[in-house]
């Protein structure tokens, strides 16, 4: 039996009246995941699984007959039919009128690594159908957030007849009333939340339309577009388009992967299959943009989802956020090697100037927390005068970490600010949004429940900020700061052999996190701050294993000052489990994510 297997037998009962009473150094509320013992233990043995796999798998919710599919997804098994969704059918068949009229067709897309990398996926397909298709992506800057009636008129001038617009359109009313004065036909290919009325575009396919039932809800513009690809792959087969090998569609699949994770979509369902399978497709190296930046990167081993939402995302982001908005799409589609490298190295130089500027404005939006009376509200508004706009939602996602409640961030230039916002589970950020635009408070805003992007006037500042505490104060209310604990574990049973145990549930990321580990009882021998604001430290349990163990920008944080006045003093550690390989190492580390004091 394993040592998770143990621990969990003998410590569950007396651990949790512990996290019931006593918060943590970060004001959590520790709480083991509900686990039926009896379908842990069916699952492991019907599947001849470990112990401590059944008891995660259990611990998610997986059913005893959804074992397989989650642990060997397939598209096959997972992907409904395409035509359920409203305005598909009518929109391939749109696509392959222009396809036969030899019409100019464009890919408009958001500045993010959702909308570059639909904007790669169209992009490639066509260019296997032998169709080039024009790019286009809004300058953050001068455009702003989302289509505008100027690049409408741009794409017309050019000659494009058709637009595929990814990633956004479903609330650009006047944009695209615009391209339909015009003579342009839009598709709208998206999945951020809906108003009631749709834009005037030729056919909206969003699994999130008010009018719309679809199991694809959780799908990111990327997964979409795979979607949209299968259903015209799927008529011009039936027409008999192909003379010879079909475009394979699988080996796009790295694109979909990238997307998902880096717009934070559950990883369950049809969403694992495409991280699964896209992850297999990213080993093969077959996308030169994303090879070149795997390189540039440091990346020395097969991709995880980890390594494409902390190391690649962000690079690719980095030309929307500070520097030229298109370089993701671009470096994503080319097939020229050496086009990719000079991409790839600009966008991590322009990655290391987005750190930089984003580490000067988090500093400045912390010292307006703690020096005015915003750290007080349940739901913080943070504003300042000339912000970068490409890294407010970067800052808002570390104010919310910090604090452990909604964060906006609003960078004003005059009388405009722009605003980014991230939220905690229970409270619907994106829906407020789109609540106060209703009620005039704001120019334009939308977004996810636990993200959003909105523009602001001055005047309207306080009148908004009252109608976000009135309107979500409530669901803070009932939300109590609290740390999912899957089970516990012991140090010396931390092995390579525990871990590689662990490997079949990955990928890991939104929906399926990270198993997190209590480690009870043991000793910080060793503690010092490293790096951009880390701390590393070793842990040593009473029979005398030892662990290294790291926990990351938290040393001006109660977390991090807590490990490093703790020597030689017993804590519970609340962490994840990762395999060092940097250097040629191979061995155990501890991701710690919370301290109790004993």
């Amino acid at each position: 039996m394993s040592a998770l297997k143990v621990s969990l037998e003998s410590s569950s009962s007396h651990l949790e009246p512990l996290f019931e009473s006593k918060p943590s150094v970060s004001g959590k509320i520790w709480q083991f995941r509900n686990c039926d013992e009896r379908q842990a233990l069916a699952i492991t043995q019907r599947y001849d699984l470990s112990p401590s796999v059944g008891q995660l798998l259990s611990n998610r919710g997986v059913a005893l007959e959804d074992v397989p599919s989650f642990l060997e997804p397939t598209l096959r098994q997972l992907m409904p039919d395409p035509s359920h969704l409203k305005d598909l059918d009518q929109a391939v068949d749109r696509v392959i009128a222009a396809l036969k009229a030899g019409e100019k067709i464009a890919v408009f897309g958001d500045y993010d690594v959702d909308g570059g990398t639909s904007c790669a996926l169209l992009h490639r397909y066509f260019a296997a159908l032998g169709r080039a298709i024009r790019i286009y992506i809004p300058d953050r800057i001068d455009e702003g957030y989302g289509p505008n009636a100027e690049a409408m008129r741009t794409l017309k001038k050019e000659g494009h007849a058709l637009v595929l617009m990814v990633d956004c359109g479903t609330t650009a009313f006047e944009p695209l009333a615009e391209a339909k004065a015009l003579g342009m036909d839009v598709i709208v290919i998206d999945h951020h939340v809906a108003q009631p009325a749709l834009p005037e575009a030729y056919a909206v396919i969003n699994p999130n339309r008010l009018d719309q039932e679809s199991p694809l809800k959780n799908l990111c513009a990327a997964g979409l577009s795979f979607v949209f690809l299968v259903a015209l792959q799927r008529k011009l087969r039936d027409i008999k388009w192909f003379a010879g090998p079909e475009p394979d569609l699988m080996n796009l699949l790295d694109l979909v992967a990238l997307g998902t994770v880096c717009d934070v979509m559950p990883l369950t369902g049809l969403n694992r299959a495409f991280v699964t399978q896209g992850l297999k497709i990213a080993r093969w190296r077959l996308n030169l943009g994303l090879t070149a930046l795997g390189d540039v990167s440091g990346l020395k081993e097969a991709p995880t989802a980890y390594h494409l939402g902390f190391m690649i995302g962000p690079r690719v982001n980095a030309g929307g956020r500070v520097g030229e908005a298109n370089l993701g799409a671009l470096l994503l589609s080319t097939d020229d090697d050496a086009q990719a490298r000079v991409i790839a190295q600009r966008l991590d130089v322009l990655n290391r100037e987005r750190q930089q500027i984003e580490a000067t404005v988090l500093e400045e939006a912390i010292e307006l927390v703690e020096t005015t009376d915003l750290q007080s509200k349940p739901i913080l508004l943070v504003k300042g005068d000339g912000w970068h706009p490409g890294v407010i939602g970067i800052v808002a996602s570390r104010l919310k970490e910090r604090y452990g409640r909604p964060a906006c961030i609003i960078s004003f230039t005059e009388d405009v600010g722009k605003g980014s916002g991230r939220s905690v589970t229970g409270v619907d950020l994106g829906t407020a949004m789109h609540a106060a635009c209703h009620q005039g408070l704001l120019v334009h805003g939308g977004g996810h429940a636990m993200a959003a992007g909105f523009t602001v006037m001055r005047d309207h500042f306080d009148k908004f900020y009252d109608f976000l505490l009135n309107r979500l104060a409530a669901d803070m209310d009932l939300i109590k700061p609290t740390l999912d604990v899957d089970a516990s574990v012991t140090l010396k049973g931390i092995t390579l052999d525990f871990l590689q145990s662990l490997a079949c549930l990955e990928p890991f990321g939104a929906g399926n996190p990270t198993p997190k580990f209590m480690l009870q009882n043991v000793r910080i021998a060793y503690a010092e701050a490293f790096g951009n604001d880390h701390v590393r430290c070793t842990l040593l349990s009473e029979d005398g294993a030892r662990q290294k163990a790291i926990a990351f920008r938290v040393v001006q944080q109660p977390l991090g000052q807590t490990i490093l006045k703790s020597k030689n003093r017993l804590v519970h550690v609340v962490g994840t489990l990762r395999l060092d390989t940097w250097g040629g190492r191979n061995e155990t580390v501890v991701y710690i994510e919370d301290v109790m004091e004993i």
